[in-house]
């Protein structure tokens, strides 16, 4: 029987299994379905990672490397090469059951609480629909990023880019550095999807235009991508007639979105959140089930691998603190999001709790703006700055204990952008 079991071993496994450990609990697994430890950082090979958590500058794997030194001085144990096929929810104070397959064979495992820190895939041609023929030369960015770093394949000399998230930015300036001509970024959004310092980096230092309510309308080659027709796109994200430009190509990049890995989520009967694709969760990272957690991007697609970190600690604790039985009590709180807000991160608050580190997105590109937060009464119990927000960057809000024990029913998050007329 474990204490934990955490389902994934990347930056939000990592710091989960340790935070567990270092609460009390010493019977941790991990359970990771690649060949080693450290999931999506591995091939970030680019810099920027730990500025807030570490205040220095590493690179992916220099930042997973961190947390597997703080694991190496504790006895968390690790399955590598396991695929967890399916979470059976203890009923009534029963053991939760970890369905695995690995070498060993077939698995059952049982233990008090779980972790579900699987991170997220990319959204591929498919889940888009591009027409057009179906040539080589098509990659998801981050399937591009681990052939050329960690494979050592170039895969491309002309690219052009679908998407600016911050891995088609990333691969944009990494691709340039490897001496490919990146013609191109196309965002369908009249906003970019990635942070500011990316497109400053990636595209603005290497000269590469950004056209923006533009998209990939035909996609044509047989063998080899050859050529790829760029539209704009109307407010209905509709191509406009006339608007075509040709790009002579050989590789196509798609930084399109990336999807929570939550199949094993629903299929335990855990509630999802259909804004974010993931769990919905506490403040303190608990799922609809009692000693189930989530966190890190199968709850919400974070920026910085660094907030990853921090939410993961949370979830860590809990879990401890769900084992050893000093779970925080009270009722359960919604959050609602009000306007211009998509969707928060958590969606519901214990009443007792001591704080509530709150994330969220907007819905569009905004000046300086006021971040409110009311309850059912009208009242305004928490009110925060901004001069700018986008929906690219995800902006982080704490509520102190007195907004949450001085209020009353359910609260409301909403943005207003103030008016200087």
């Amino acid at each position: 029987m474990y204490d934990v079991i955490v389902v994934g071993g990347g930056p939000a496994g990592l710091a989960a299994a340790y935070k567990a450990w270092e609460c009390g609990l010493k019977n941790v697994l991990i359970c990771e379905r690649d060949s080693e430890l450290g999931g999506i950082l591995n091939q970030c090979i680019h810099n920027g990672f730990g500025l807030q958590r570490f205040r220095t500058e590493l690179t992916g794997p220099e930042y997973a490397q961190r947390f597997l030194d703080m694991l190496s001085d504790t006895q968390v144990q690790v399955q590598t090469n396991t695929m967890v096929l399916e979470i059976v929810p203890g009923q009534g104070g029963a053991a939760h059951k970890v369905c695995c397959i690995n070498q060993m064979g077939y698995q059952v495992l049982e233990t008090k609480s779980v972790v579900l820190a699987m991170g997220c895939r990319e959204r591929t041609r498919g889940a888009i629909s591009i027409p057009g023929e179906r040539p080589a030369g098509i990659f998801t960015a981050g399937t591009a990023q681990r052939y050329l770093n960690i494979e050592g394949y170039m895969v491309g000399r002309r690219v052009v880019i679908l998407g600016s998230g911050d891995i088609g930015l990333i691969m944009a300036r990494r691709m340039s550095l490897e001496g490919a001509k990146v013609l191109a970024c196309v965002e369908a959004m009249p906003y970019s999807g990635g942070l500011t310092r990316n497109i400053v980096q990636c595209l603005h230092d290497f000269d590469i235009p950004l056209y923006l309510s533009h998209t990939v309308t035909d996609i044509r080659g047989h063998n080899r991508v050859e050529q790829v027709v760029v539209s704009q796109v109307d407010q209905g994200m509709k191509p406009i007639h006339g608007t075509e430009m040709i790009f002579d190509c050989d590789t196509l990049l798609l930084s399109v979105g990336l999807i929570p890995e939550n199949e094993l989520t629903r299929q335990a009967g855990i509630q999802i959140d259909p804004h974010t694709s993931g769990a919905i969760v506490t403040e303190n990272m608990e799922t609809s089930i009692p000693g189930i957690f989530a966190c890190g991007n199968v709850v919400h697609v974070h920026d910085l691998v660094d907030f990853v970190s921090d939410e993961s600690e949370r979830a860590g604790a809990a879990a401890a603190d769900y084992v050893l039985g000093t779970s925080a009590g009270g009722a359960v709180r919604p959050l609602h999001c009000g306007p211009a807000v998509k969707y928060t991160v958590p969606q519901k608050l214990h009443s007792d709790a001591q704080k509530a580190d709150l994330f969220f997105r907007v819905d569009r590109i905004l000046g300086e703006s006021v971040i409110s937060v009311t309850d059912e009464a009208g009242t305004q119990v928490a009110r925060f700055s901004r001069q700018r927000m986008a929906p690219g960057e995800m902006e982080h809000i704490v509520l102190p204990q007195a907004a949450i024990t001085g209020s009353t029913g359910m609260l409301t998050v909403s943005v207003q952008e103030v008016s200087h007329t």
